[in-house]
């Protein structure tokens, strides 16, 4: 599969069973004369007969459709022809968007309940926005049907103490799957502590942790003002908030903080990093996965200067090379590691 040329409009495929929402779609992404929408389908069958034809750089595609949902399209389109997906989906429907993002979708959109033109107005720019990301993908390696742990991890160790080590981990576009992954390769008796910078909606932080709860080995939660950071748990940022980790009299601790005009982005990786540096020295381990843009750099920098250790996803595996790409053009990486060595790594901490 080629990737998306770097001249001409991007070429988007709608796949929605409401007409409302497919007219409405491609008038929004029709704003945007770096991008052309050359067809719209009905379904996930209707879609899959286009893409031959129409050649598409990048799909939308809603999930609940009748004859075949998005998620049968995604198993297909994924195994045959790799292609980035958008998912368009509900607020009410968190658990299927990440269902989707396991499956191999590049990003999702969050739209209202009730899909009115007022709204549609507010989603122009993040719409944009993440359909143009297919021009940063790496497509071939970015739509592999990652392996995750098909049952629930039946039973944790119990919170042990203070962690060897606080692992602080950075990611966005492509990082929920990316994380998941990350998590199956931890071992059940994990010493460490991790804390995650996922840039997500907030409405989604929440469900993204109990996700990672149930799949993985550690007690993972979305981090609350005061959670004590021990051995074996993890805390995902909530979103539209930012995370630090502070060391007191009783061993690490999370705050929460509103955003302030210094964070480029919310959650910020950089400010947790650099809270983490603070706290735990030598102890400090900072990773940065998959996303676009530089979050974590200024953070990984602090990490070093404390005497702790930061690795980067490497460009083979990374979905979108921006972030762990800063920071290893930087000489901040001890290590470039593909995901699934980076798991192995992180488990024998």
């Amino acid at each position: 599969m080629s990737e998306p040329s770097a001249k001409g409009p991007l070429r988007v495929l709608v796949v929605d069973d409401s007409a409302f929402n497919r007219r409405s779609i491609s008038d929004i992404l029709a704003t945007d004369p770096d991008i052309e929408v050359v067809g719209k389908a009905a379904d996930g069958e209707e879609a899959l007969r286009l893409i031959a034809g129409l050649r598409p750089d990048v799909i939308t595609l809603d999930l609940e459709m009748p004859r075949m949902d998005g998620f049968t399209f995604l198993r297909i389109l994924m195994t045959k022809m790799p292609l980035p997906v958008i998912v368009v989906s509900s607020y009410s429907q968190k658990e299927n968007v990440f269902k989707a993002l396991e499956l191999g979708a590049l990003d999702f959109i969050a739209k209202p309940d009730r899909y009115i033109d007022p709204d549609l107005v507010g989603l122009r720019e993040e719409l944009v926005r993440k359909v143009q990301l297919a021009r940063s993908v790496r497509t071939a390696q970015a739509r592999r049907m990652p392996e995750f742990p098909s049952k629930p991890v039946e039973s944790k160790q119990p919170a042990a103490g203070p962690p060897r080590h606080v692992v602080v981990v950075a990611s966005s576009t492509g990082g929920p799957s990316a994380i998941i992954e990350l998590f199956a390769k931890l071992p059940r008796a994990f010493a460490s502590a991790l804390v995650i910078a996922q840039h997500m909606p907030d409405k989604f932080t929440r469900t993204f942790a109990e996700r990672l709860d149930r799949r993985g080995p550690l007690r993972t939660a979305e981090a609350a003002d005061g959670d004590a950071v021990e051995a074996g748990t993890a805390f995902v940022c909530p979103g539209r908030q930012c995370m630090e980790v502070e060391m007191g009299p009783k061993g690490y601790r999370i705050r929460l903080k509103s955003p302030d005009d210094s964070d480029r982005y919310v959650p910020s990786a950089d400010r947790l990093m650099r809270s983490v540096a603070r706290a735990a020295g030598r102890r400090a381990v900072g990773v940065v996965l998959t996303g676009m843009g530089d979050d974590g750099l200024l953070g990984a920098r602090a990490i070093v200067e404390a005497g702790g250790i930061v690795v980067a996803e490497s460009e083979e595996s990374a979905v979108v090379y921006g972030m762990p790409g800063a920071v290893v053009r930087a000489g901040l990486a001890s290590m470039s590691l593909p995901l699934a060595d980076l798991g192995e790594w992180l488990s024998h901490l």
